[in-house]
């Protein structure tokens, strides 16, 4: 049973069969750890090697290794065995689909089907949380509205005062889940001239600073509250982002049960709230994306304290 060891027991080696990932379950396993480079895959990416380290793997770390494509490459390649992937980037990128549906769950069993035939990929569990792309304003641009903007009237403020500037990462103009599904949605394109570009961790301080006053962010990064950014409230224009565990299926036929109870054990307590208060830990506090993982291995009883 996936049970935590109680808070009175003792946390020695032997109560680890007590716990999710104990009873060396994926004892003699080889398992390379991957993600990608910024702090939620960090703290994904550690939760993943603790854990299956825990339970007897011989574990790799391999993660902080760059961008979607670079991750994604190593995994294909073999380089790596598994890393944190979202069900929307899946669809839209690696998998080049259209028209995504927007039941998490559907998404999600329509990639792992596609992506396991296709790449013989296995996606492992689904996360509550759903870290997709958003825009927050502004505090001095969210007190002057009187509140949150709605995407549509976010994008008609832009449209009305040419000096608004919307700061955005690279890759998100060009990607096909990116501005463009914003565009469409709201029929105002965003003027070449009002796009600022910049790396991802500096927009959240920019528009904090109200030198942005649109940023584009992640919907769980846990600098949204801690620099007093307010979302956008999206109706649904952009894609779902629920993380999964992509693994290869050479590695996962390994101990398809022990992974899948793993990883099961891990993503259940992450929804919006959790994740956005972890991420912060890293991003605003400065904790260490290890330490942070052992603390929450440990608090939801998935590894012994």
């Amino acid at each position: 049973a996936l049970t935590a060891c109680s808070s009175d027991s003792d946390s020695s080696g032997s109560e680890q069969g007590d716990t999710v990932a104990g009873a060396n379950s994926l004892s003699g396993i080889p398992v390379t750890v991957g993600s990608k480079d910024f702090d939620e895959q960090l703290l994904l990416g550690e939760i993943l090697v603790q854990a299956f380290g825990a339970a007897g793997a011989e574990v790799t770390n391999q993660v902080n290794l760059g961008g979607t494509s670079v991750a994604r490459a190593a995994l294909l390649s073999g380089d790596i065995d598994v890393y944190p992937e979202y069900n929307g980037t899946g669809y839209a990128v690696h998998l080049e689909q259209e028209d995504p549906s927007f039941d998490p769950e559907e998404l999600t069993a329509k990639v792992k089907e596609m992506d396991l035939e296709e790449n013989s990929i296995v996606w492992i569990g689904r996360s509550p949380f759903n870290n997709t792309y958003g825009f927050v304003s502004s505090p001095e641009t969210t007190e002057a509205n009187g509140g949150p903007f709605t995407t549509q009237t976010f994008m008609e403020y832009v449209r009305d005062n040419p000096d608004a500037v919307v700061c955005m990462e690279t890759e998100f103009p060009d990607r096909p889940d990116g501005l463009i599904l914003t565009e469409t949605a709201t029929g105002i394109e965003l003027p070449e001239g009002q796009r600022n570009i910049l790396d991802t961790g500096v927009i959240y301080t920019e528009t904090g600073d109200n030198n942005c006053t649109f940023g584009e962010v992640y919907t769980t990064d846990g600098r949204i509250p801690a620099l007093g950014l307010t979302l956008v409230e999206d109706p649904g224009i952009n894609i779902l982002y629920n993380v999964s565990a992509a693994m290869r299926a050479e590695t996962y036929d390994q101990a398809p049960d022990q992974f899948e109870a793993i990883v099961a054990a891990i993503l259940a307590p992450l929804d919006n709230n959790k994740m956005a208060e972890l991420n912060k830990r890293v991003s605003a506090d400065g904790e260490e994306a290890s330490a942070v993982a052992a603390d929450f291995l440990v608090t939801e009883g998935i590894i012994a304290g």
